[in-house]
């Protein structure tokens, strides 16, 4: 694997998700980091904020699990395709059907300082 490909399909960063639920679509930003060789990740939205567990990178793919208590209180597993600046998946909650995930890579600055 290059370093481009590396780069290409890393989840790292701050993305601004869409969620396309059956009761309608719900915004969240999820950001992940690299720290100590290890993926770590943070959602935000509906007024919290939640840790991303299990995260695991296969290629492109990237798949994780998270709680939330709002609007519901549910556990949900995302798998998602990262392509870029962009990612496309599913999240799924139990049971319940697949909803569709659409996610942007936010910009940021580059870095003057090493």
């Amino acid at each position: 694997m290059t370093a481009d490909t590396d780069r290409t399909a890393s989840p790292e960063g701050v993305w601004d998700l869409t969620v396309a639920t059956p009761v309608g679509r719900i915004k969240a930003v999820v950001e992940f980091r690299l720290r100590d060789g290890s993926l770590t990740g943070l959602a935000s939205g509906a007024g919290e904020d939640v840790p991303l567990r299990d995260i695991a990178v296969d290629g492109s793919r990237v798949t994780w699990k998270q709680s939330v208590t709002k609007p519901l209180r549910l556990n949900l597993a995302f798998a998602v395709d990262v392509r870029d600046d962009t990612l496309e998946g599913t999240s799924r909650a139990g049971r319940l059907p697949a909803s569709k995930v659409l996610g942007t890579r936010r910009t940021t600055p580059a870095r003057t300082a090493e």
